[in-house]
């Protein structure tokens, strides 16, 4: 009678310690949580604007420092101007002016600066299409699944 009631006790221990454990978060394609960190997002946009750029180890070097600089400054122009939208996109023109030399310097030519320009925009695109293809939102895209991020715009995929 004794064993009975030890083994109905340590069961019942084994239970509500194995019920009072927190619910994990399900895992996500790297074994992290479903949704990316920040940093994660910064890294996947880096190694976007990289091969999307085409950025030789010299060029990005000198292009990844006046990037970071244009970025901080939209990002401040953004809170200091966020009640007057005309305000801000004037703020934001001018920033990129100011920028548009040192990206030049950087890459070169015009052609990839313009490039350089657009590539938050497709970086953005590319991470709200992916989004919408794990929680199967949009109809007609398939999830290819590989995490790696399309070519850039003209460019075929290599098989």
């Amino acid at each position: 009678m004794k064993k009975i009631i030890l083994s109905f006790l340590v069961t019942f221990f084994v239970v509500a310690v194995t019920m009072a454990q927190p619910l994990e978060r399900p895992m996500g394609p790297r074994g992290k949580g479903s949704r990316p960190s920040k940093e994660n997002i910064e890294a996947l946009k880096v190694a976007f604007m990289t091969r999307h750029l085409n950025l030789s180890v010299d060029e990005a070097q000198k292009f990844w420092p006046a990037y970071n600089a244009c970025v901080e400054e939209l990002k401040k122009a953004r809170q200091e101007k966020n009640e007057d939208i005309l305000a801000f996109e004037e703020a934001a023109l001018n920033i990129r002016k100011k920028y548009k030399n040192d990206f030049k310097k950087a890459l070169g030519s015009d052609e990839r600066v313009n490039k350089a320009m657009g590539a938050d925009r497709a970086f953005m695109g590319m991470l709200r299409e992916e989004l919408q293809n794990r929680k199967g939102g949009k109809p007609g895209l398939k999830n290819k699944g590989n995490g790696a991020p399309p070519p850039p715009p003209g460019q075929e995929p290599t098989i």
